[in-house]
C-alpha cells in the first residue's frame, strides 16, 4: 500500500527527499482524534524547529472517520493510511514507515507534551535503544487518570514486568517513549492491539537493549468521548501477554514447586510411612502435574523461540545439544519401564501368594509410585514428539515461504 504524499512541512526537514538524513520521527497513531491532533503536530514541529532536530512528523492513522487526515496535513504531518485495525498495527506501520533513526511514539489525544522531548532525543543519542517515559515521576495532572489506573492496574502491572523481565522501569505502560527505529524493527513486534507496548518492553528486555527512563507528565486528554482504552480488557491483554511471554513465571516456578512438594511427600511416605497412602493419592498429583507445568514451560519458550517471537535463551542454546528428541524419548522410555518393572515386582509378589487377597496400605505405597513414574514417563516422550513436530513444521513453512517468494 502506498502512502499519502507528505504535505511539505517546516525547514528542518533537510534531507533530500526528506529521507536518510533525519534524526527523529515523531510517530502519532490516531483514530478519530479531530479535537486534538492538529495541536499534537503543531507542538512536535515547534519541539523539532526549537530543539535544531531534523526530523518529522508522521501520524499513522488508523481508519478515521472524522477528518483527523486533512487536520494533520494541513498541521505539517505526513500521513500513512493502516488498513488494519488496532493501537499496535497503527504502530508497526509507521515504525516501518517512519524515516528518523529515532522515533518518539506518543498518543493523539493531547495528554502528552509533545514540546518537551529533548530527554528522550539526548537519552537515545547517548545509547539507549529505548527510552521509556515515567508519568509518575513527571506529574500527573487531576483527572488526567483514573484512580483504577493510577493506584491499581498500572502499579501492579509494572510491577509484574519488573519483576519478570528485571528492567527498572517504573511506568511500564507510559504511550510516551521513545526508540531506535533498526533496533525495535528488529525486535519482530507483532501484537495488533494495546499489548504492543508489552511485547516492546519484553522483547527489548530479552535482547538486552539498553533501556532507559525520564520524568514526563500527564494531562486530560482533549477528547469529547470515551477513549479508546478498556480498563479491565486490555489490562486482562496486557496481563496475559506478560505471563505468556514469561512461562517460568506462569508454569515453570509453580511446577518446580509442585514437583518438590509431591517428591519430598514420596520420600516421606517411603522412609518413615509417615504418610498414609491417602496422601501419597495427593502427593502424586501434585508430581505428575508439576512435571506437566514444567513441561509446558519448556514447550511454551519452544514455540516463542522457534516462531521467531522470543530470541533465543542463552541457557537453552547450552542445554540444546541435550535436549534432543530421541534424549526425550529415552528418558520417558525409562521411567516407563521403571515404573512397569515396580508393577511387575509387585504383580510377582502378588503370585506368590497365590493372587490372594492383598494389603491395601502395604501395596498402595508401593503401586502409587509406579503408576506415577509411568505417567511422567509419558509425559516426557509425548513432550519430546510434540516438541519436534513444532520444530519440523515451522521449519517446513520457513521453506515453503521462501519457495513462494522466489
Amino acid at each position: 500500500m502506498t502512502a499519502p504524499a507528505a504535505e511539505p512541512s517546516a525547514s528542518h526537514l533537510r534531507a533530500e527527499s526528506g529521507a536518510a538524513a533525519l534524526e527523529l520521527t515523531v510517530l502519532v497513531p490516531c483514530l478519530n482524534e479531530a479535537r486534538t491532533v492538529a495541536r499534537c503536530v503543531a507542538a512536535a514541529l515547534g519541539f523539532l524547529q526549537t530543539a535544531g532536530v531534523a526530523g518529522e512528523v508522521l501520524v499513522a492513522d488508523n481508519g478515521s472517520t472524522d477528518g483527523s487526515q486533512a487536520l494533520a496535513r494541513q498541521a505539517g504531518a505526513r500521513v500513512i493510511d493502516v488498513p488494519r485495525r488496532g493501537y499496535g498495527a497503527a504502530l508497526g506501520a509507521g515504525i516501518a514507515a517512519a524515516r528518523g533513526r529515532f522515533v518518539v511514539m506518543g498518543d493523539a489525544d493531547g495528554s502528552y507534551d509533545f514540546t518537551s522531548l529533548l530527554a528522550f532525543v539526548d537519552r537515545l543519542r547517548g545509547g539507549a535503544q529505548l527510552v521509556m517515559g515515567n508519568r509518575f515521576q513527571g506529574g500527573i495532572a487531576p483527572g488526567a487518570m483514573p484512580w483504577l489506573h493510577r493506584y491499581l492496574g498500572n502499579p501492579v502491572l509494572s510491577f509484574i514486568g519488573r519483576l519478570f523481565f528485571r528492567v527498572p522501569i517504573g511506568d511500564f505502560h507510559c504511550g510516551l517513549r521513545g526508540f531506535s527505529r533498526d533496533a525495535m524493527l528488529g525486535l519482530g513486534l507483532v501484537s495488533p492491539g494495546m499489548e504492543f507496548a508489552s511485547e516492546m518492553v519484553a522483547k527489548a528486555a530479552l535482547a538486552g537493549l539498553p533501556i532507559a527512563e525520564v520524568p514526563t507528565t500527564l494531562r486530560p486528554d482533549g477528547r469529547d468521548r470515551p477513549p479508546h482504552l478498556r480498563t479491565w480488557r486490555d489490562g486482562w491483554r496486557h496481563l496475559r501477554f506478560l505471563l505468556l511471554f514469561c512461562p517460568r513465571w506462569l508454569f515453570l516456578y509453580p511446577g518446580l514447586l509442585l514437583m518438590l512438594l509431591g517428591l519430598g511427600g514420596f520420600a516421606l511416605g517411603a522412609a518413615g510411612r509417615w504418610l498414609g497412602v491417602h496422601s501419597l493419592l495427593y502427593t502424586a498429583a501434585a508430581t505428575v502435574l508439576g512435571g506437566q507445568m514444567i513441561q509446558l514451560a519448556l514447550l511454551t519458550k519452544w514455540v516463542g523461540i522457534v516462531s521467531g517471537v522470543v530470541p533465543s535463551q542463552r541457557w537453552l542454546a547450552r542445554l540444546s545439544p541435550f535436549l534432543k528428541i530421541e534424549n526425550g524419548l529415552l528418558a520417558g522410555l525409562l521411567f516407563m519401564l521403571l515404573g512397569l518393572a515396580v508393577s511387575a515386582g509387585l504383580t510377582i509378589g502378588w503370585g506368590a501368594t497365590g493372587f490372594g487377597a492383598l494389603e491395601p496400605e502395604q501395596t498402595m505405597r508401593v503401586a502409587i509410585p509406579a503408576v506415577t513414574m509411568m505417567i511422567l514417563g509419558a509425559q516426557v516422550a509425548a513432550g519430546s514428539l510434540f516438541a519436534g513436530a513444532l520444530s519440523f513444521n515451522w521449519a517446513s513453512a520457513e521453506r515453503n515461504g521462501r519457495a513462494s517468494q522466489s
